[in-house]
């Protein structure tokens, strides 16, 4: 697994963490969010690619920024 790690600006509360996490979990049943309301960070460890995650959260109603770039 990989940990990826995104900034989702428009997470605002716990129903946007859930919604993420479950869109996430849709894809990868075995991946594992780490979520950081406070800091709008999302951390992924799964087999999936960077890009497929961040499909996955944008799906969801969310717009991710690959933390680093």
């Amino acid at each position: 697994m990989t940990m990826h790690e995104f900034t989702v600006q428009d997470m605002t509360c716990g129903h946007c963490v859930a919604t993420i996490t479950e869109a996430v979990k849709a894809l990868d049943p075995d991946g594992r969010c780490e979520i950081d309301l406070a800091a709008r960070r999302v951390k992924v460890a799964s087999a999936l690619s960077a890009d497929r995650v961040a499909a996955a959260i944008s799906k969801a109603g969310f717009t991710p920024v690959r933390a680093g770039a």
